[in-house]
């Protein structure tokens, strides 16, 4: 993948104006990565150790909490390094490296989000038949469709972006290695890395947001015709934290990809970078942990209960 006018390393200088609070900053990222990984592992340890969890509704969170995981590690470790060393470089390879990987879990949680919305659509709209529609092989083969897609995805944008020519252009004005800094480094035409993002993005970003929408007009005309207020406020709350996150996720991630390079400015969409690659993963668990008895349940069946007050 490597070109003739590929530099040997990219220089990360997205907190280059930010030295007086690199120490702030560090701290502030520590204890974000360390929440993240605290709260999504004991997610997964709960859904894998708590038989009533084993549900397609918790599969799919725990496949969502192990994104989570991962997709934080991609760059937030070398974002720590970075506040603290005096050069931020990162070597060409593995720039590479990064992309692909956080390209690949980002692609992923898009349509993994979309299988969750099916779930929910299943449970309530067709209450009666969900265990036969969502059998474990179908949860299994939408999970495998879910990681599949994202790493192809990953893998076609990752080569068209490091195909380009960097005529010895090394420094990047952003947080880690993403697309919308590497186009706007490149010193060669970018319009057919730009088609593939729009083009890519409408199966990857735009279709799995339409099927979640979809999946709630479906959901919300289903619970408003149930009788009790009751019922319709039992119904509506196993949705609500999925809701949540998928305004968060793709509300950030589409404004990042899905649009021209002609409308970047490096300055909003770091920004907008940190709320969907570092702030919405710490929240996930939070939000389902939060609104959810049967994770809080089996928390204190694992956890010592001192941990957690009802």
């Amino acid at each position: 993948m490597m070109n003739e006018s590929a530099p040997t390393e990219f220089l990360i200088l997205g907190f280059s104006g930010l030295q007086d609070l690199r120490l702030l900053l560090f701290f502030i990222f520590l204890a974000t990565y360390i929440c993240t990984l605290v709260g999504n592992i004991s997610i997964l340890t709960v859904v894998c150790l708590d038989p009533q969890l084993h549900t397609p509704m918790y599969f799919f969170l725990g496949n969502l909490s192990f994104l989570d995981i991962c997709y934080t590690t991609t760059n937030v470790p070398q974002i720590l390094v970075h506040l603290m060393a005096q050069k931020k470089s990162i070597t060409y390879a593995g720039c590479v490296i990064q992309l692909y990987f956080f390209l690949s879990f980002v692609g992923t949680e898009c349509i993994l989000l979309a299988a969750m919305a099916y779930d929910r659509f299943a449970a309530i709209c067709h209450p009666l038949n969900y265990t036969s529609i969502m059998r474990r092989v179908l949860c299994l083969q939408l999970s495998g469709a879910c990681w599949v897609s994202g790493f192809l995805n990953s893998a076609l944008h990752t080569y068209f972006t490091f195909r380009l020519p960097f005529c010895g252009a090394n420094h990047i004005n952003y947080f880690f290695c993403d697309i919308p800094p590497l186009l706007m480094l490149s010193c060669g035409d970018t319009t057919l890395n730009e088609i593939i993002l729009l083009v890519v993005g409408v199966f990857i970003g735009w279709t799995p947001f339409v099927c979640i929408v979809l999946s709630y007009i479906y959901i919300i005309s289903t619970i408003m015709k149930i009788q009790s207020n009751e019922g319709r406020i039992k119904a509506f709350s196993t949705c609500t934290s999925h809701l949540t996150i998928v305004i968060l996720y793709y509300g950030s991630s589409i404004f990042t990809y899905v649009r021209p390079t002609s409308t970047y400015s490096l300055e909003k969409d770091r920004l907008i970078s940190v709320l969907y690659s570092i702030v919405t993963p710490m929240l996930n668990p939070l939000i389902y942990t939060l609104r959810n008895k049967d994770i809080k349940n089996a928390l204190k069946k694992i956890f010592p209960r001192k941990m957690y007050s009802k």
